[in-house]
């Protein structure tokens, strides 16, 4: 704690220097013909004399904001293509008045197209913002009616399997964050709640591969912030419908927002279904000899079906103070129903079991989630301080029933139900304080930013399962089984302290750094075998972010993180499932926390026309590395838990491409190529290679407000220390109509319409068995959906500050 405190000691005289004179000019752009908006046009800042100091797009509702403007005196200069050049004078920030709202500007068409002037202009598909990479979720057609597993698979630097399993850059240590902060939903199985996600409430993706000290140091890969779309000023919603053979989805949005109060609420249910099929073959050994021969085959149909419902309240008492309040709620079941055949035979070919289940396996839950914040802005732009809370409750609950039937007999041979409750309350409360300010040389100006928080987090989970069994086939027999039955508490708290600067010149220097200091104290308590352990740490982050631009759009950068991984309730739950006898998980409440170095080495550039490229190289190293491992028996019967195996080391590169050859086409390609070494001396086990992906994505804006676009995956499959999966494909196909004046469009999506099934194999390798596995995937689909928008909206407002607790793994 000494240490916490001497980090924000040390920081808040840094804090306290320096005097700002940074402005903001914010306006919005429309048409004086139609009045309508006009969005993405070019807006630059020059001086009096047109020297040029920077420049900006109007977002989707023709608004802009130009921040970081020096004490002066400027003018704006509006272009866009079909209109005339526009020319703003006299537009001054001074300290009196340091936020200038120019209003509306009307610009005129240009007379000699003033019949064919058509606002067409598209905002590209991937940018890239300097500290991050954002994809546009809501400018791509494809997405539509669609999870956000769909989206994420277009995402430059991330890949999605099958079944929703997510990695960046080869690793599945991610952060995912909704809106800046974590939801419970995500922290509760993130590949499952990728798959309730609707795509039609995501704005945009912002892949962030270098976290500063302000994030929680989780996240060993980087962190991904999906960003869900917000009404602005005035009276606003839409409502969406989605059929399909795959997926369904019924919902909508409503945003009221004045001067001082704003109000959104969102509602929307949803059903997908998953069918696939698993067969495979494990041997086990014993001293590398083979002992016996187990052969399974899977299958599965099951519809899930779930909702959730958000709303948010903002007051804004006066221009620099907000006070927030939003709540969400997240509940559904999304049974796992599956039938297993197995057969286990020793080396002569003698049968040892034979049998067939019907296993019922179903997880209800419901997730609620509370914040309550006060941010208050200061005279000098930039100076804030924000006091959070959040409450979280997020129940786990599983239920299976087994009918098992021994090949030999016509009646049920043998009878399993479990239940395991658990729970994970979480109290949050963060402060965060930052202060601008500015100096100038001879030869550059220097603009500071320095920001400095605390933060402290109290969970309490908790696991109660219990196996009941009839080994005779029949209810009236059932018993519980003491043996698989426990209680399990566990407390975690941590407590954090951070501070950070940033420095921007006016010769294009970009330097960030900070450091983060995390306390973590955990109890544990297995309550029925009276066992318990506690275990601290503390850990010192620190981050490192420096770039340069040349020319004004060649930006290079380099950067160094540490970053920290604790497990939570889906790796620690010691329940354990045994719906497959043969094949047993658990958790392991044992683990220890990754600790990850990553560095970074990257180059941006940009277009006029909206073309862009990025690349990157990078070299990441984690120590106490968790992964999923499976221990066969002398019966035959695998146990797989989480544990901390040793080395996780990966380097590689990755590049995105985007092209806007005229205002109507876009074209963009992301690639990556990772190569992973894995290495456990407690197992002796080490596997490494080469993983690569790359996707595709083209539309076309036709006349009369019709768009097409493909889009596509091509992926190597993955790594684990005890398993090769091979590669697999998708491809997609889209059109969209707008209608009324754009308030109503139609969209229809084609996935893997020419093959009904994706096939992937995989090869499990330990000292205890080898296993091959085949699993089919069924995932040609289509889907029609039905969007209709309603109401005005203009610019204006605060953007709410919440808790982002991404700490955890």
């Amino acid at each position: 704690m000494k240490n916490l405190f001497l980090v924000l000691f040390l920081t808040f005289p840094l804090i306290a220097f320096g005097q700002s004179n940074s402005g903001r000019i914010t306006g919005f752009l429309t048409d004086s013909v139609t009045t309508k908006p006009i969005p993405f046009a070019t807006v630059a800042l020059q001086t009096a004399d047109s020297k040029l100091i920077t420049g900006v797009t109007t977002d989707e509702n023709g608004a802009f904001t130009i921040d970081k403007v020096a004490i002066g005196a400027y003018k704006l200069v509006f272009s866009f293509v079909g209109y005339r050049t526009s020319v703003l004078n006299n537009v001054a920030i001074t300290n009196e008045k340091p936020v200038t709202d120019v209003g509306k500007v009307v610009v005129s068409p240009d007379s000699h197209n003033l019949k064919e002037v058509n606002v067409v202009g598209q905002k590209a598909l991937v940018e890239d913002k300097g500290d991050r990479l954002v994809y546009n979720a809501e400018k791509d057609v494809s997405n539509t009616g669609g999870t956000a597993v769909d989206v994420l698979r277009k995402v430059p630097m991330l890949t999605v399997d099958l079944d929703g399993n997510l990695k960046m850059r080869g690793s599945g240590n991610i952060k995912v964050l909704v809106n800046g902060k974590p939801s419970s939903i995500m922290a509760r199985n993130l590949a499952d709640a990728l798959k309730q996600m609707p795509a039609n409430i995501i704005k945009s993706v912002e892949v962030i591969t270098s976290p500063g000290a302000k994030y929680d140091a989780e996240g060993s890969a980087g962190v991904i912030n999906i960003i869900t779309k917000k009404g602005v000023q005035g009276t606003n919603g839409t409502v969406n419908a989605t059929g399909g053979n795959m997926n369904r989805s019924l919902g909508g949005n409503l945003n009221v927002k004045g001067k001082k109060l704003g109000l959104a609420i969102s509602l929307n249910g949803y059903q997908y279904r998953n069918i696939g099929e698993n067969s495979s073959t494990r041997t086990a050994l014993t001293d590398g000899k083979p002992t016996s021969i187990l052969r399974q085959r899977t299958s599965r149909d099951n519809t899930g079906t779930g909702g959730f419902g958000e709303m948010s309240l903002d007051y804004d008492p006066d221009s620099t103070n907000r006070i927030n309040f939003s709540g969400n709620a997240w509940g559904g079941n999304f049974p796992m129903n599956s039938t297993l055949d197995s057969r286990l035979v020793d080396m002569q070919g003698n049968v040892s079991q034979n049998y067939h289940r019907d296993i019922r396996f179903r997880n209800p839950y419901g997730n609620t989630e509370f914040n309550l914040g006060w941010t208050k802005s200061f005279k000098k732009p930039g100076q804030e301080l924000a006091v959070l809370t959040q409450y979280a409750r997020m129940p786990d609950n599983y239920y299976y029933t087994i009918t098992q039937t021994d090949m030999t007999s016509e009646v049920p041979t043998y009878l399993e139900r479990s239940t395991n409750l658990s729970r994970n309350n979480e109290y949050t409360f963060q402060t965060d304080y930052s202060h601008p300010f500015t100096a100038r040389t001879k030869r550059d100006t220097l603009t500071f930013k320095a920001e400095a928080g605390a933060k402290a987090i109290l969970r309490d989970i908790g696991s109660e399962f219990v196996i009941e069994q009839a080994l005779t086939g029949l209810e009236g027999d059932y018993a519980v089984d003491p043996g698989r039955s426990n209680e399990f508490t566990y407390n975690q708290r941590v407590v954090a302290g951070y501070a950070s600067l940033k420095i921007d010149t006016k010769r294009k220097w970009n330097l960030t750094a900070g450091t983060r200091l995390e306390h973590t104290r955990i109890e544990g308590d297995f309550v029925t075998n009276q066992s318990r352990f506690t275990n601290q740490y503390q850990n010192l982050i620190p981050s490192f972010t420096l770039a340069k631009t040349l020319w004004k759009k060649h930006t290079f950068k380099v950067s160094y993180t540490q970053r920290i991984s604790r497990p939570l309730i889906w790796y620690l739950n010691p329940y354990k499932n045994y719906s497959d006898p043969k094949n047993v998980q658990t958790g392991n409440p044992f683990l220890n926390p990754e600790l990850t170095h990553a560095t970074e080495l990257s180059y941006s550039t940009f277009g006029k026309e909206g073309s862009s490229f990025n690349a990157a190289v990078f070299w990441r190293q984690t120590n106490n590395s968790i992964e999923w491992l499976a221990v066969v028996d002398g019966q035959g019967a695998a146990l797989s838990s989480p544990q901390n195996i040793g080395r996780n080391a990966s380097y590689g590169a990755n590049l995105n491409l985007t092209l806007q050859p005229n205002k109507n086409l876009n074209f963009s390609i992301g690639s990556d190529l990772t190569y992973v070494d894995l290495t456990s001396v407690a197992l002796n086990q080490r596997t490494s290679g080469w993983v690569w992906s790359t996707s595709p994505n083209i539309s076309y804006k036709l006349p009369k407000d019709l768009t097409l676009q493909a889009n596509g995956y091509v992926g190597s499959g993955w790594i684990s220390l005890q398993s090769r999966n091979s590669g697999w494909y998708y491809y997609g196909l889209s059109a969209k109509k707008e209608f009324m004046d754009k308030k109503v469009s139609l969209t229809m999506n084609l996935n893997n319409p020419f093959n009904r099934t994706v096939k992937i194999t995989g090869d499990q390798f330990a000292p205890s068995f080898t296993a091959q596995n085949t699993s089919l995937f069924v995932n040609r689909s289509i889907r029609l959906t039905l969007s209709y928008k309603f109401g005005q909206m203009s610019s204006g407002g605060k953007q709410s500050r919440k808790i982002s607790n991404d700490d955890k793994k």
